[in-house]
């Protein structure tokens, strides 16, 4: 069905698919009948995936990573959850960008862990693999793990590691410069390859890094792959506001988006930046069924197959590494103090235990399933009706679909949800460019050589 000329012009969602590990976001979603539970070894799995988004003009495959298995030191715990395993995403993105088109393919880097030049090279060499699909997350990361694995007894301070991102991306963004867009004639007549006076050497000498460059890479067919930001602390959303084109959050209410969206909006100002060319995505977990109480027995069904002992790890471990053992399980979650790892992330379990009144064992429950991200449960209309509500409301500019299960999630998603939401003119039906900035809408940045 053809869109009419209002649908076409109106504002529409951008929406991505974000997954984890063995591809299921909900703790036990890789014990649900029919779900995948293989996705940390096998490539076809991420392949279904994106193919099935694709055919749906999804925007963009998110993958979430971490270096290392998290809660390696009770192997107890960890051996009953899918979060041991799982594959490099560059790899993968690089192979599903050899069977697919549009799809967006954004991997999780971290800039505490990592090397600035290796990263940009990298992500650049997934632009260019993909024609120009390439997205980075960054993050600072949270899993403690990580650091054991890179000559580290523990995290650096918050503080400090968002002002080394800074730095990083910086950097990254300075090598992505190296070349303007007709730096490689490529001329075989001529014998001139590449042309001198095209190229920048970024000589950076920062607190934290040495780089001079150039990158073994030229520039990519987006200008930059397209930066996602994912921190809602202060330090987190001054850097999104500087630089990143899409902010991946958590938030768990209508005032909460509400209040988050026009906060990080208005510091684009700041550093000469339109609020449009900054996309807020929140994350939405969705349990979805063709009527309520479908969705409501597949919510309840899913959470009684997770183990107390996996969601209290959990819960910990998003909290910090906080020791909840010495309290009442029954009783309201205890204050915790904001620590080191995960500043914003326990701001925003404190606050919805508060809001909802639960106690340590809902809290813990609903951490697994969830984490502290919206969790919609109902028809497939109503959750259309919510999604619909904050888009256009104030609090997002489209979402981070976070499925249960897959493939059921994403083929409810798919199959369902999709179709609603273009009934009601609020997504695309076809994609509108070639790359990710076209089909998202946001300007390609321009060449050193045109800037100045």
């Amino acid at each position: 069905m053809e869109q009419s000329s209002d649908q076409k012009n109106k504002r529409q969602m951008k929406l991505s698919l974000f997954l984890t590990g063995d591809g299921n976001y909900h703790m036990a979603g890789w014990r649900l009948p029919g779900s995948t539970n293989d996705g940390g070894e096998n490539i076809q799995r991420w392949v279904e995936a994106a193919q099935a988004i694709e055919r749906a003009k999804l925007h963009m495959l998110f993958i979430a990573d971490a270096a290392s298995p998290p809660g390696t030191d009770d192997l107890q715990t960890l051996s009953l959850t899918a979060r041991i395993d799982r594959m490099d995403p560059i790899p993968i993105l690089s192979a599903v960008s050899m069977v697919t088109k549009h799809i967006g393919l954004a991997a999780t880097m971290s800039t505490t862990y990592l090397e600035p030049y290796n990263l940009a090279r990298t992500v650049a060499s997934l632009d260019h693999i993909s024609g120009g699909r390439a997205a980075w997350n960054i993050v600072t990361g949270s899993n403690k793990d990580d650091a054991l694995h890179f000559n580290r007894d523990g995290h650096a301070p918050h503080a400090e590691r968002y002002v080394r991102a800074e730095e990083f991306v910086d950097v990254v963004r300075g090598i992505w410069d190296s070349y303007d867009d007709d730096a490689f004639p490529r001329d075989k007549t001529s014998g001139v390859y590449m042309r001198p006076d095209k190229v920048h050497f970024l000589n950076h000498k920062g607190k934290y890094f040495k780089v001079r460059g150039p990158s073994a890479v030229p520039r990519s067919p987006q200008g930059h792959p397209v930066l996602i930001q994912a921190g809602s602390s202060e330090p987190g959303m001054n850097i999104s506001a500087r630089v990143a084109d899409i902010v991946f959050t958590s938030q768990s209410s209508l005032k909460g988006a509400q209040a988050f969206y026009a906060n990080v909006k208005s510091r684009c100002d700041r550093y000469g930046r339109s609020p449009e060319h900054m996309l807020v995505l929140p994350g939405a977990l969705l349990f979805m069924g063709e009527t309520e109480s479908e969705a409501k027995e597949k919510f309840e069904q899913l959470n009684s197959l997770i183990p107390l002992r996996v969601a209290m790890q959990r819960l910990s471990a998003n909290l910090g590494g906080v020791d909840l053992s010495k309290f009442d399980l029954d009783a309201p979650l205890p204050d915790i103090p904001v620590n080191n790892a995960r500043v914003s992330a326990v701001e925003s379990y404190i606050a919805i235990s508060r809001r909802e009144g639960l106690t340590l064992r809902q809290m813990a429950m609903r951490a697994a399933a969830a984490k502290h991200h919206w969790t919609l449960v109902g028809s497939v209309k109503r959750v259309a009706d919510e999604l619909e509500s904050w888009f256009l409301n104030g609090a997002a500019d489209g979402f981070n679909i976070l499925p249960s299960d897959t493939p059921g999630g994403i083929n409810i998603l798919v199959e369902k949800l999709v179709p609603e939401l273009q009934r009601r003119g609020l997504f695309r039906r076809e994609y509108e460019g070639r790359t990710l900035r076209e089909n998202l809408g946001l300007p390609r940045p321009a060449d050193l050589s045109s800037r100045a």
